[in-house]
């Protein structure tokens, strides 16, 4: 990493609105510093260490007039709130990582301004670009179907379906996010609702005993299954590739069942009155650019947006595609998750 970037890094739960605006008083090539500063809202794992968010950061700085302040505010669904919470008084240009079970909330909300950044429609396919809906409120930069990660190395047997996880031998062996914080939390919810449907809370009361925990989000969760905490974790089906790409093990697998998956489509917007409009529209142009695009695979471990890049290997060998993909209506994800907390807090 280039330790000289100028690029900066806040977290939501620390920096409040004054500090970022203070921060963004820091001497850049403009009359009005502020026009020469991105200031991104995004999720944890975006922008740590092993992450896109930092050496897209660079590489955009580099390329551009402009300078990033990344902003974590935890997970996706945090993301969403803590934009709700400034509608009144937007301080950030671009919130980067709401996906397509909360993107109706962020439109219904208006709080995006559409944007269709140069070459989408050439970039992007025509299905991904469905999901997150041709308004362009919100642009596409990954994807992947939600997947059970399963650790072979476990006393357990692999499950072949979400009726298996509510089998007794699964007992405290699964580990969820919690759908409030989380988008893959969330994700999890649509999956259950897109199969069961009015069904959806038997389902959960089956599945109740065998949850582990309910992580507040994706890096807490994805870091107890790798301590070996339990043999099960809810993430995606090319999430097992970063094992054999850094690992160097096919230990862990995204099992697929004939069921069907749902997919996350992870989109950036511009907030509506956002301070650097101009500099948002750059980032996205620049978020979608074969150059961006290249680092998606081997830090976010989903499917780059841009379908000019070509995956590495190890997509080929650990990241399996569901030749069924399922769609939940994002209103009932979001009542079934309401109904749900209630069955697990009894």
């Amino acid at each position: 990493m280039n330790k000289s970037s100028l690029f900066k890094i806040f977290t939501c739960s620390i920096i409040g609105l004054t500090v970022l605006s203070g921060c963004s008083k820091k001497s850049t090539k403009s009359n009005d510093p502020r026009l020469k500063e991105v200031v991104i809202y995004t999720y944890d794992s975006f922008i740590s260490e092993w992450g896109a968010g930092r050496e897209i950061g660079e590489k955009f700085e580099a390329s551009s007039d402009y300078t990033i302040t990344w902003v974590d505010c935890g997970d996706g669904v945090q993301v969403l709130s803590r934009a709700l919470l400034e509608k009144d008084n937007v301080q950030a240009d671009i919130i980067l990582g709401l996906d397509n079970n909360i993107a109706d909330k962020a439109n219904a909300a208006g709080i995006l301004d559409p944007y269709k950044p140069e070459n989408a429609d050439k970039l992007i396919p025509e299905d991904v670009i469905e999901v997150l809906g041709k308004k362009w409120t919100l642009t596409p930069f990954d994807y992947s179907h939600f997947a059970m990660i399963y650790d072979t190395q476990s006393n357990v047997p692999c499950p072949e379906s979400l009726e298996d996880l509510t089998n007794p031998v699964y007992e405290k062996k699964i580990i969820l996010m919690d759908p409030r914080t989380s988008t893959p939390g969330l994700g999890f919810v649509a999956w259950t609702v897109a199969i069961y449907g009015d069904k959806v809370l038997d389902y959960w009361k089956a599945l109740k005993p065998n949850i582990l925990t309910m992580a507040p989000g994706w890096s807490s969760g994805y870091g107890l299954f790798k301590k070996g905490e339990a043999p099960l974790v809810i993430s995606y089906t090319t999430s097992p590739a970063s094992h054999v790409e850094y690992d160097n093990t096919d230990r862990y697998i995204a099992p697929v069942f004939e069921q069907g998956h749902t997919m996350q489509v992870e989109g950036a917007g511009i907030l509506k009155g956002a301070p650097n409009k101009a500099g948002a529209k750059a980032f996205l142009d620049f978020l979608i650019s074969d150059e961006a695009q290249s680092l998606i695979p081997l830090t976010q471990w989903m499917n780059p947006a841009n379908k000019n890049v070509e995956l590495p290997e190890s997509y080929k060998i650990a990241a399996p595609i569901p030749s069924k993909t399922l769609n939940a209506d994002p209103a009932k994800t979001e009542k079934a998750v309401e109904e749900i907390m209630k069955v697990l807090a009894e």
